[in-house]
């Protein structure tokens, strides 16, 4: 009877499903460092970050939480605010020297005008070279806020409702 393995057991944050080490491994083959892209319910991180043999280094980082102390009065989680975002981590990179980045989104869905890509056109438009198809990137009405704004004259009719609304989202 011949003894072998049947069964190969996944790493950890595979199985997990917190690590595409695939697509980690030819984001680490390219010379540039990435930008790391992270949202939470209430912030987007962007962080740019280097491998090193011994770890990833954090060159430089960027949360929307900053926007606050630059005036932003805001939702610090939608597309406006991630579109900041970019262009403040973009920002950072020039003061730094950092002309290109490769987008490193993990495991969200790569889906149309989100966030993330809200954030990337925030950095491609600030000077960060960043290669990403430029049809994937969310509209100008979108980043400017129009879409919020439309959903806030719904409400205007009735003055109750839009006090209570625009009290909610920050208007």
């Amino acid at each position: 009877m011949k003894m072998s393995k049947t069964f190969k057991l996944q790493f950890k944050r595979r199985e997990e499903g917190r690590t595409d080490y695939r697509n980690r491994l030819r984001l680490l083959r390219s010379p540039n460092p990435r930008l790391v892209v992270r949202k939470s319910l209430n912030y987007i991180t962007a962080q740019v970050i280097s491998f090193t043999p011994k770890g990833d280094k954090t060159i430089i980082s960027a949360t929307s939480k900053e926007l606050k102390k630059l005036g932003w009065t805001f939702s610090t989680d939608n597309i406006p605010a991630a579109y900041l975002t970019g262009m403040l981590i973009a920002k950072k990179c020039k003061e730094k020297n950092i002309p290109t980045a490769n987008l490193d989104a993990g495991l969200y869905a790569s889906t149309k005008g989100n966030r993330v890509y809200a954030l990337v056109k925030g950095a491609v438009d600030a000077g960060l070279d960043v290669p990403v198809s430029k049809e994937i990137f969310p509209s100008d009405d979108r980043i400017s806020g129009k879409h919020i704004s439309s959903y806030l004259e719904k409400f205007k009719s009735l003055p109750e409702t839009f006090e209570s609304v625009k009290g909610k989202i920050g208007g």
